[in-house]
């Protein structure tokens, strides 16, 4: 059963430079119980899609349209007031730096009875109590001395862990992850990453994770999104992507990501250039500055927009090569690099 649904989702933000496309025609669906990983470089569009589901644009310069539907509900022609309610106790988001996002002048726990009693008709007492058993269940010792501390008295790890008991205190039925584990070291990134898959398999919640790194949703992810200029590009099971990707740039991804399985000596294989302006996304496929192989589209790229089609069982992908070609560019050239075999 869907519980959330985009269909074609633009955000455009007017500057004075011109329209930022930041969001242009974005479409995905999602399951309760079920894991999303939206990937891409800076710039592609994750955030800002992200903050769009949660109404954070609503009031601001955004032009928004398409859909957004959360279990039953369309959310884009709702009141800014109605999505406002729906925060924290139908979906919530967990975000990239939680020093700037937690309030330096009040305590952790405050900051959770607050959020807990917006949604809750209950006193300071049993929001204290159960702000105190949210941090325990996201595994901060002494959770009942440090309900009482301040954001900057928790280490970088901990501070997470708190923004994510924060998020989790109404039992949101949609979770956002944004960055979770930026600036982490990799030991508490993968506590970080245990964590959310338990209590997303306790509170069977539908679980989004934004990141720009391929292996921080390699094992948590049940479909992956890959974004680039403010659209989707490839879309598939987390198996697809990683056995049989079939995008340029998602090949562009799994280069530049370190693998346990390539020599220590090997360099990694960056993608040259650099991701696009959304003001001024490049004609045809946007990709096409940055691709190798768009000199095999017969000029396609260049002028025309590719069109994001089915290849098999649910993977889509947005290219000027034919599936066939792709594959076998894949198959003999690509992956060969990856595996240090060439």
């Amino acid at each position: 059963m869907t519980f959330l649904e985009l269909k074609d989702l633009r955000i455009h933000f007017p500057t004075d430079d011109g329209l930022v496309k930041s969001v242009d025609g974005l479409s995905f669906t999602l399951e309760r119980g079920k894991t999303l990983g939206i990937v891409g470089e800076s710039g592609s569009g994750k955030s800002v899609t992200s903050l769009g589901v949660l109404g954070l644009h609503k009031g601001g310069r955004a032009k928004i349209s398409g859909e957004i539907w959360l279990d039953g509900e369309e959310l884009v022609g709702a009141s800014a007031e109605h999505v406002r309610k729906l925060r924290g106790k139908k979906m919530a988001m967990i975000f990239q730096d939680p020093l700037s996002a937690m309030h330096p002048y009040y305590t952790v726990g405050n900051q959770i009875i607050e959020a807990y009693r917006i949604h809750h008709d209950v006193s300071k007492k049993v929001a204290r109590k159960h702000a105190i058993d949210m941090l325990a269940r996201v595994g901060i010792p002494q959770p009942d001395r440090r309900v009482d501390s301040y954001p900057h008295e928790f280490s970088g790890g901990m501070r997470q862990r708190a923004m994510i008991a924060m998020a989790l205190c109404c039992d949101p039925e949609l979770l956002i992850a944004d960055e979770p584990t930026t600036a982490l070291d990799v030991t508490v990134q993968a506590q970080i990453l245990d964590l959310m898959r338990d209590l997303q398999r306790d509170f069977n919640a539908a679980l989004i994770i934004i990141t720009h790194d391929l292996g921080v949703v390699a094992e948590l992810s049940d479909d992956i999104l890959v974004m680039y200029g403010g659209k989707c590009i490839e879309y598939g099971s987390a198996e697809d992507i990683f056995e049989r990707p079939e995008h340029p740039y998602t090949w562009g991804l799994l280069g530049s990501m370190p693998r346990l399985d390539r020599e220590p000596t090997e360099r990694l294989l960056p993608i040259k250039g650099s991701p696009p302006s959304l003001i001024n996304v490049p004609s045809g496929c946007a990709f096409h500055p940055r691709c190798p192989y768009a000199e095999r589209t017969a000029g396609r790229s260049e002028t025309e927009v590719p069109e994001l089609l089915e290849t098999a069982g649910g993977h889509r992908v947005r290219c000027h090569l034919p599936g066939e070609r792709r594959r076998a560019i894949w198959e003999k050239e690509v992956m060969p690099n990856l595996e240090g075999t060439s």
